[in-house]
Parts: C-alpha cells; sequence; structure tokens
C-alpha cells in the first residue's frame, strides 16, 4: 500500500453544480463498459470446463477452471482496491481488464500446446476481468447522492443483464469462428473475450474522466482525507467499528454464497429428473433474468424503504428459492420459479448490502473496504460451489438447499438486531452525493 501511496492523484476541484451531470456522464461510460465486458466473461467461460477436459485429458479436473477463475477475481480483489485507491477508479479497472486480456491469450496458448498448469494459470488470470465488473458498482456510487446511491448500483448491476444472457448463446458461433485454424475451436471463445476486455478497458481508460473516485475525495471535507486513512488497515477499522458495514459484508458474502451453491448444482439436479439442455438454458436463464434484470427495482427500493428492508426481502427470496427448488424434484416449473427467486433474491442482497457498505464507512476508507468485501464475497462462495458437489453427492439436492437456506439465519438475525440497535444515522441538508 505504501508504496502505491507514495505516488497516489488527485482530481481538480469540480463545481457542486455540475456534480448531477457528471453523475450521469460516469454512470453512463459504467453503464456502457458493463455491457460489454460483461459480455467477456459468459461468453467463454461455460466452455471452460469442456477445455480443461481436453487439456488435462480427464473429466476429474474439468471443474478446475471455473475454479481457477473464481480465485483469481477473489485475489485481485485487494490488490486492485489498492491501485484505486492510489491511483482512482479508472487505472484500477483498465489494469484489472489488461490482466482479464492477458490471462484469455495465455488460456488460447495453454490449449494450443495442451499445457494443464498454464490454464489454470491463464484462468485465474482471466477472473480479473470479473473483478473489474463487480467493482463497476462502487465507481457509479462514488458520485451519487446518498438516498441514490442504491439506485446508481442497481443500474450498473442491471447492465451486466446483457451480456449474461448473450454471452453463453455466443459461445458456439464464436468457437466455430476458429474451425480449421491452430486454435482450438474450445479455445476460440477466449480469442473473442481477450478482445472485448481490451475494448472495454479502452473505453474506460478514454471516457472515464475525471475520475469519479478522486473527484469524490476532491469534494470531501478539507482535512477529511490522509493516506491512512485510506490504508487497508483503516478499511478493516472501519469495518470493525461500524456493525451496519459488517451486516453489509455479511450480506454480500452469505447472498452470493447462497445462490452459487445452489445455482451450479441445479442443471446437475434437472439432468436427473429428465430435463434436457435445452430445458436447463431455459432455467438458467430465468435465473439470469432474476438476477441481473430486476435490480433497478432492489435499488429504487433500497432507496424508498432502507437497506436494512430489502436486506430482510432478500432473506426472504432467498429461503423461499431454497424451498421451492429443493422440493420440486421431477416439477420443472417448481425448480424454474425457485431459481428465478433465487436471482431475484442475489439482486437484493447485492445491491442492498453493496449500499450500505458505502454509507457505512468514512469516504477515504471505501475503495479499501469494497476490495475487502468482493474479497470476502468471492472466497465464500468459491468454498460454497465446491462444497455443493460434496454435498449433492453425499446426501441430495434437498439438504443442499436446506444448508443452503440455513446459512440465510445469522444474516437475517444480524439485519434485525442492527435494526434495532444501530438505526440509521439521520440525513441532514448540507449532505451530498460524497459524505458518508
Amino acid at each position: 500500500m505504501s508504496a502505491a501511496q507514495g505516488t497516489e492523484r488527485t482530481a481538480p476541484p469540480v463545481d457542486l453544480a455540475a456534480l448531477p451531470a457528471l453523475q450521469r456522464r460516469t454512470s453512463a461510460v459504467l453503464i456502457a463498459s458493463q455491457m460489454l465486458g460483461g459480455l467477456g466473461v459468459p461468453i467463454s467461460i461455460a466452455l471452460a470446463p469442456v477445455l480443461a477436459t481436453q487439456v488435462s485429458g480427464t473429466e476429474a479436473l474439468s471443474g478446475f477452471a471455473s475454479t481457477a477463475a473464481v480465485i483469481g477475481t477473489a485475489l485481485v480483489s485487494l490488490p486492485l482496491a489498492a491501485l484505486m485507491t492510489a491511483r482512482g477508479r479508472r487505472p484500477g479497472l483498465v489494469v484489472a481488464y489488461a490482466i482479464g486480456a492477458a490471462g484469455a491469450a495465455l488460456v488460447v496458448f495453454a490449449a494450443s500446446v495442451k499445457s494443464f498448469p498454464l490454464l489454470m494459470l491463464g484462468m485465474a488470470c482471466f477472473g480479473a476481468a470479473s473483478s473489474a465488473n463487480l467493482q463497476a458498482r462502487f465507481a457509479a456510487a462514488d458520485l451519487a447522492a446518498p438516498d441514490r446511491r442504491a439506485r446508481a448500483i442497481s443500474i450498473v448491476v442491471w447492465a451486466s443483464t446483457i451480456g449474461a444472457v448473450l454471452g453463453p448463446n455466443l459461445s458456439a458461433p464464436a468457437s466455430r469462428s476458429f474451425a480449421g485454424t491452430s486454435i482450438p475451436e474450445t479455445a476460440g471463445p477466449f480469442v473473442w473475450a481477450g478482445a472485448v476486455f481490451v475494448l472495454t478497458g479502452t473505453l474506460i481508460g478514454v471516457l472515464l474522466r475525471p475520475d469519479p473516485l478522486l473527484t469524490a475525495r476532491a469534494l470531501a471535507a478539507p482535512g477529511e482525507q490522509t493516506r491512512a486513512g485510506r490504508s487497508l488497515r483503516a478499511g478493516l477499522a472501519a469495518v470493525k467499528a461500524s456493525p451496519r458495514a459488517r451486516l453489509a459484508l455479511v450480506t454480500v458474502a452469505v447472498s452470493h454464497t447462497t445462490m452459487v451453491s445452489i445455482m451450479v448444482m441445479t442443471p446437475v439436479d434437472l439432468g436427473h429428473h429428465g430435463a434436457g439442455l435445452e430445458l436447463v438454458g431455459l432455467v438458467i436463464s430465468g435465473h439470469i433474468a432474476g438476477m441481473f434484470a430486476f435490480s433497478p427495482v432492489m435499488g429504487w427500493l433500497a432507496d424508498r424503504l432502507g437497506r436494512l428492508s430489502v436486506i430482510g426481502l432478500a432473506a426472504g427470496l432467498l429461503s423461499v428459492a431454497a424451498l421451492l427448488a429443493g422440493t420440486a424434484g421431477p416439477s420443472h416449473g417448481q425448480s424454474a420459479l425457485g431459481l428465478f427467486l433465487l436471482g431475484l433474491g442475489w439482486s437484493a442482497g447485492m445491491v442492498s448490502g453493496s449500499a450500505l457498505l458505502t454509507d457505512s464507512v468514512p469516504q477515504p476508507a471505501r475503495a479499501a473496504v469494497q476490495g475487502l468485501s468482493d474479497l470476502t464475497m468471492n472466497t465464500s462462495a468459491g468454498v460454497g460451489g465446491a462444497a455443493a458437489g460434496l454435498i449433492m453427492s453425499q446426501a441430495g439436492y434437498g439438504w443442499l438447499n436446506a444448508i443452503g437456506a440455513a446459512l440465510l439465519l445469522p444474516m437475517a438475525a444480524l439485519a434485525l438486531f442492527t435494526a434495532r440497535r444501530h438505526p440509521a444515522p439521520a440525513k441532514t441538508e448540507t449532505e451530498t452525493g460524497v459524505s458518508s
């Protein structure tokens, strides 16, 4: 951190009257980048297990490709937060997409030479692009007014819908585009993904000006900004000092872990009950729609009703989803409804938890805390996804959903306790878009 802080940058002063227009411009750039960058991961990740099988020569290692990407996403979270703290959102996002593009190139090379270790390294680097996609939601909140912060986050989350829905459907055409070349067809989507990441990084590098984080820092109260206040240690201290920040971290981590654990095993359960690939695709598409398409509604609710109310809604939706999915059996319609609600509950938890986290810590420490949040979220989900297969094989899909629902109990209890003992501070007339 210290080396990065020694080269920190600041933004020139911004007229407060120009702040709304600047926020709209920032949001527009982030939305465009999410639409484009969000396409890169899904277009290739669907074929990652197939590619791992071909390179390794065994299906037993097929799941390691996706796991490596998740690990890469988690590992880059804190270095990315450190870079953003010192240099701003724009350099951090550009570097993350550049690492993702380099990872895609390494995956293609590994597939060509049949090197499984290189494939794992490439997939880990590839995961950096996912970290950039996640961090973009916090960039949208940097300049947003407190009473519109959740909506700003939710619009960027919503922009991921296009890539999430189109990406898997483009995997096959992307593979065929390299038929007859020296590049294996299953590696073809990674070529396109790398190109997408380069374009996205270029878009952000050129248009995300002035930098939203540095601008928010320039608008902060005099004397509020110190180098020590932006460190990871300061971020950890801010979370420790704020019960609402701790609830936000728990909400994001538990919502994501519950969703991932159930979602990854749903295609297997559907197959056990006679569902074909087309039906599995429809169920997963409905789940993705629940995750992203309704996030603006969750943002509006979080701003109007309060963050904790929507966290309660997330716990309720995820619990009902686990109940429906876990008891569906051969009822594919019930499974589809359960997976849709699972995505909707994830959206409620992600948007409200991210907004609450931003609300609850001082502005200087936000970038460090947000990196810590993504590290916690992805590490928890990685463990949950790995454990899901073991639970499924030993106890069945129903018990997997029951355990997923049980994870929500501490989150709901903590939300109730926080609402009673640590209510939201009253807003003041002088509160601006960059205040805490």
